[in-house]
């Protein structure tokens, strides 16, 4: 980082390995924040098809986990996955024009929201499967270990996989092989329709480290320098070999589990309350108590978001449709 960037993060007792500057974290979180409202707005004109998973709310985990990376390390991301990929430096061009459907989509059109993957900046790929990410996050980690290449997989995976077999599986293979991996749960509160509360018997889903013999640790999801600090001591405790870590972020989606959902197993006053705890806004008023930006500059970085947004969306507007003679490329049979 700079100098300045440097004594932001010293103001805001960042760690050292977050190499972008406080006021770029901010700006990053409207990102994805815009990016998952304008999809919500495409889909409601009939503008995108398929369907799609909204990470709103969520900003501080896909953006403070990602934070503490290297540009070597590797993340596995879920269904709702647009966030891991902003947080892991992806282009909102390319990922617009993916779910739209367009050639220069990171999956040439063909994927859709469910299945962008960057591979050059270590993004593995988001996944359709419940948990489907998990196994793949340890045997990249597996990887790392038995090449000697020093990288660390970040997996995130949401609460409703941690009931999942792959889920128990994989993080006993990560134990027992002391594995680069780092385990982070997105307890947004509901698994589709079910809430957290009805589907497992314990307090906290960090709680199930204990049986695999790692640490357990539980963050305020919508804090963003919560979530850095605590992915960053786990990242790097596996990056020296001592092996994975499992962090449950506590956090909450504000919209649907898909498009198609419409939230009538929870109560507007929840949504209000959760609401009230916008993790990029409390982050805004933690940088304006600090002294470190002023209410203008985060207008223009809020503003510089929103443009970014929309000038994705006339880029994937602009590109040309997957040409029938490639139909049959990329495709595994």
């Amino acid at each position: 980082m700079g100098s300045q960037a440097s004594d932001l993060a010293n103001t805001l007792q960042m760690p050292d390995s977050v190499s972008a500057a406080a006021d770029e974290l901010y700006y990053r979180m409207w990102l994805v924040r815009y990016f998952d409202e304008k999809v919500d707005e495409m889909f409601a004109k009939g503008m995108i098809h398929g369907t799609t998973h909204l990470c709103v709310g969520q900003e501080a985990t896909a953006i403070g986990g990602c934070a503490v990376l290297r540009d070597e390390d590797k993340i596995t991301s879920t269904h709702r996955g647009h966030g891991h990929c902003i947080g892991k430096g992806a282009d909102v061009n390319r990922m617009m024009a993916e779910l739209m459907g367009r050639a220069t989509g990171y999956c040439k059109g063909k994927g859709g929201s469910m299945h962008i993957a960057d591979v050059e900046r270590g993004n593995l790929g988001a996944n359709g499967i419940v948990g489907g990410g998990i196994p793949l996050a340890v045997g990249a980690a597996l990887t790392s270990k038995m090449m000697k290449q020093n990288y660390v997989v970040l997996c995130y995976f949401g609460d409703g996989a941690s009931n999942e077999g792959s889920f128990h599986e994989a993080v006993n293979l990560a134990s027992i092989w002391s594995l680069p991996v780092v385990f982070l749960c997105e307890n947004n509160q509901y698994g589709m329709s079910g809430s957290v509360k009805e589907m497992m018997h314990i307090e906290h889903i960090a709680d199930r480290a204990a049986a695999y013999g790692i640490p357990g640790v539980v963050a305020d999801g919508n804090d963003l320098l919560e979530v850095i600090r605590v992915t960053d001591e786990a990242v790097a405790r596996a990056r020296r070999g001592d092996g994975p870590t499992l962090i449950e972020a506590k956090t909450y989606r504000w919209k649907g589990h898909s498009k198609s959902d419409g939230r009538k197993y929870r109560t507007r006053e929840e949504e209000a309350e959760w609401k009230a705890k916008d993790p990029i806004l409390r982050f805004g008023s933690t940088l304006l108590a600090s002294g470190a930006c002023t209410q203008d500059d985060l207008d223009r970085l809020q503003q510089r978001a929103r443009a970014d947004i929309e000038a994705a969306v006339q880029f994937a507007l602009d590109s040309p449709m997957p040409d029938i003679a490639t139909l049959e490329e990329d495709v595994f049979a």
